[in-house]
């Protein structure tokens, strides 16, 4: 199989179609699109656990695995709680490496207000580099709750910062010193810089405020990717013009350094949200200091267009994130 995501159909037909349900308390279980389960603890709230595992960098590799659970939960609409965590490290990691990464997932969990709940650390010769696995809990009352299946035609979709900006922050990190024979030392420091923007609990809050019927982080696969997932779990369509999906030039510059394609680039930072009210979301997000725009809307049926001038084409299954192709 290759690197990456498994291909939808793969992940139907091996994973999901083995998997029963058995207990009333599981509100939302696995699917495509939902990046967390739900479980009912009392008869209005209810818990809500997301795990993620981080492959794709080994550079600040704490600060992504914290951000990213807690995204996921962010985009259910809840308020996280804490984590759990499985690190696996290979036998020539030194103790200063590990206690670092522990500084950093510290700090992002303060940054959060979370704690970390428990885990398991363990030097294997099973990984040939750190592995980070994070489970994250939250908790939101039963009403409040917030799927990425909730997006309903007519709606607008929104989405926050950039596409891409975790990918250019990778690519930018990993592969500095081949960057700088093109492009000046500043140029990478500020593309590196894109890793403070990769949390999307302040602007799931503000659209909590604002009312949203879904919300999805655009992770791997990209805001193309995230766009197939999120009209696959609503079974819906949407319209979508590519050029308000906003990017930055570093990502525009380094994606054709790399011959990528910057939609396909992984995303963390960058949230979809749909709603009735998408300008005064956007107004709302900009507010709290945070870049957004109205990109598209939804459809009845099944079409997923890309809107490109007069150009318009059918959205395909996300396949493997661009970013396997550097890192």
């Amino acid at each position: 199989m290759r690197i990456g995501k498994l291909p939808e159909i793969t992940l139907k037909r091996s994973v999901l179609n083995q998997i029963g349900r058995r207990r009333k308390e599981v509100l939302v279980g696995p699917g495509i699109g939902e990046d967390c389960s739900v479980i009912a603890i009392e008869e209005d709230e209810v818990l809500v656990l997301s795990t993620d595992p981080i492959t794709g960098t080994v550079k600040d590799i704490g600060t992504f695995a914290v951000h990213i659970t807690a995204n996921d939960i962010a985009s259910n609409g809840a308020d996280i709680i804490g984590i759990m965590l499985t690190i696996l490290l290979p036998d020539t990691t030194e103790e200063a490496d590990l206690r670092l990464m522990m500084q950093d997932i510290e700090a992002v969990c303060k940054e959060l207000e979370i704690e970390v709940l428990g885990g398991h650390t363990e030097v294997t010769k099973a990984v040939c580099q750190p592995i980070v696995t994070v489970t994250g809990v939250g908790k939101l009352k039963r009403k409040d709750l917030i799927k990425t299946a909730g997006a309903k035609p007519g709606q607008e979709i929104v989405m926050s910062k950039w596409a891409g900006i975790e990918g250019t922050a990778i690519i930018a990190s990993t592969k500095e010193e081949e960057l700088l024979k093109i492009y000046p030392q500043s140029f990478i420091t500020n593309a590196k810089s894109f890793i403070n923007y990769i949390s999307v609990v302040p602007e799931a809050k503000v659209a909590r405020e604002v009312g949203v019927s879904s919300m999805h982080d655009v992770t791997e696969g990209g805001i193309f990717g995230a766009l197939w997932e999120m009209g696959v779990a609503s079974q819906v369509g949407f319209q979508v013009d590519l050029d308000k999906i906003l990017l930055k030039q570093e990502t525009v510059e380094i994606c054709e350094f790399y011959d990528l394609n910057p939609y396909q680039l992984i995303s963390s930072g960058c949230m979809l949200m749909v709603t009735d009210r998408g300008n005064q979301l956007v107004e709302s997000l900009k507010a709290e200091g945070i870049t957004a725009a109205v990109i598209g809307h939804i459809t009845e049926g099944k079409d997923r267009l890309i809107i490109n001038k007069e150009d318009i084409r059918f959205l395909e299954p996300p396949k493997s994130d661009e970013l396997y192709k550097v890192v």
